[in-house]
């Protein structure tokens, strides 16, 4: 099997994304694969998302490593290709002493030499750590940490992490299934593999979360928590490659060690479509 980036295809995916309302763009997070890339891919996709995303759009770049010089040496690789923020995970490998001192350390060297603004990135479900809010209140105080991206599910945490940090911290949203809950509680935007396949709805309940529509709000939250719940813990990266496929981009396949998704899981997907009415005739413009 190919395992090489289609540029033609990101780009072409990037293209429709961008004709909808999303307001930018994540490439190499989790479910762009990030930790299965090496560098030179890594930069290379960053720089076709860049080519295709204008500038009044944001381009968020993933270059979280496990080591703090690393993780610096990607940032500023990202920055020479184009990236307007840099997305960075927490490191993980070990997890007994990833204390909020060890975070604390480690984004605030990021911080210290990247060139473009930071963003903080909490995937427990991932990586088995957990950015907890005393450390990132000690790190909102930085001038180039910019907010953070929160894909635990827990609104207690989240709502601790927007109580303790200064009200221009940027707190975004990970979990589709709270995601009407998070705005509520004051998120101030999200990224989330749902968006990928019904962007347009993930805007419209934040916009009506804004507009105090809340009934209106949670009817869509209830519409998107199935394709949700498919595309992450149930069947992650593979479910969201397949239903991109059937909606008029371009999944293609997985990296190893990550598997094809199976007959089941795909039935579930067009299934979660169909009744979202979906497919490639209402979703092939983006």
């Amino acid at each position: 099997m190919d395992e090489a980036i289609d540029h033609r295809a990101l780009a072409s995916n990037v293209a429709k994304w961008m004709k909808t309302r999303l307001a930018g763009l994540v490439v190499l997070g989790s479910n762009g694969e990030a930790p299965l890339l090496e560098d030179a891919e890594s930069d290379a996709a960053i720089e076709t998302a860049r080519a295709h995303v204008p500038r009044d759009r944001t381009l968020i770049a993933g270059v979280g490593r496990e080591s703090t010089a690393a993780t610096i040496q990607a940032a500023r690789r990202a920055a020479d290709v184009g990236a307007d923020v840099v997305l960075v995970r927490t490191p993980s490998y070990f997890k007994n002493v990833m204390t909020s001192d060890a975070f604390v350390r480690h984004f605030t060297a990021v911080a210290d030499a990247s060139p473009r603004p930071v963003l903080m990135y909490n995937v427990t479900m991932f990586t088995g750590v957990n950015l907890l809010p005393d450390a990132v209140e000690r790190l909102s105080a930085h001038k180039n940490i910019i907010g953070m991206k929160e894909s635990n599910a827990d609104l207690v945490q989240l709502s601790e992490t927007i109580a303790r940090t200064p009200d221009g911290f940027i707190v975004l949203s990970g979990a589709a299934a709270t995601l009407y809950h998070a705005f509520c509680a004051g998120a101030n935007g999200a990224v989330l593999a749902v968006s990928a396949v019904l962007p347009d709805i993930c805007v419209d309940i934040f916009d009506l979360v804004q507009k105090q529509r809340h009934a209106e709000a949670l009817d869509l939250q209830r519409r998107i928590v199935r394709m949700g719940r498919l595309l992450g813990a149930m069947h992650g990266v593979p479910a969201l490659k397949y239903a991109l496929d059937q909606i008029g981009y371009v999944g293609g396949p997985v990296r190893p060690p990550l598997g094809a998704l199976a007959p089941e899981g795909q039935r579930q997907i067009r299934e979660a479509l169909a009744e979202l009415k979906i497919g490639q005739t209402t979703q092939s413009g983006g």
